[in-house]
C-alpha cells in the first residue's frame, strides 16, 4: 500500500529530478528573470583596443543563453578578427561610428545604429572614427541550437 509518506517523498524526488535537469541544460548557471542593469555599476575593465563592461551572462526561462556586454573601442581598432557562431547577436551603437562587416559586405554604423549578425555568417566590426565607439552586445541562443 502507498502511503502519504511516500507519495510525498516520490513528488520531492521528481521535483529535485526536474530542477537538477534544468541547471544541467543551462550550463549549472542559475535562470535570469527580470532585472535592471545601471550603467553606473557596471564594472569598466581596460583591453588592449579600449575597455569592456560585463552585464549579465545567463540562461533565461526562453534561452539557453542570453549574455550582454559592452564594448568601447579606440579609434581605429576592432574588438577582434571576423568571425562566426552559432548564436545570433544584436549590437546597438551608442557613440562613434563603426564599419560593420557582414559577408563580405561592408556598411557604416553612426551613433544609435543597430546592427544584427545572424547565426553562422561570418561577421566583424571597426571604430572607423577619431573618437571611441561604444556599442551594447546582446547575444542569444534558444534552447535547441547546437553548438
Amino acid at each position: 500500500m502507498i502511503t502519504r509518506r511516500d507519495l510525498a517523498v516520490a513528488t520531492v524526488s521528481i521535483l529535485l529530478t526536474v530542477a537538477g535537469l534544468a541547471l544541467a541544460q543551462s550550463g549549472g548557471k542559475p535562470l535570469m528573470h527580470s532585472s535592471v542593469f545601471n550603467w553606473t555599476d557596471l564594472q569598466v575593465k581596460p583591453t588592449k583596443v579600449g575597455e569592456g563592461r560585463a552585464v549579465f551572462d545567463a540562461p533565461t526561462p526562453a534561452l539557453a543563453e542570453l549574455e550582454c556586454h559592452i564594448t568601447t573601442l579606440n579609434p581605429g581598432e576592432s574588438p577582434h578578427p571576423p568571425h562566426r557562431h552559432p548564436a545570433e547577436e544584436m549590437m546597438i551603437l551608442r557613440e562613434g561610428t563603426v564599419a560593420s562587416w557582414q559577408e563580405g559586405v561592408t556598411n557604416i554604423v553612426t551613433a544609435g545604429g543597430i546592427i544584427f549578425e545572424a547565426s553562422n555568417e561570418l561577421h566583424g566590426l571597426r571604430n572607423i572614427g577619431t573618437n571611441r565607439a561604444t556599442y551594447f552586445v546582446i547575444k542569444f541562443a534558444p534552447h535547441d541550437l547546437p553548438h
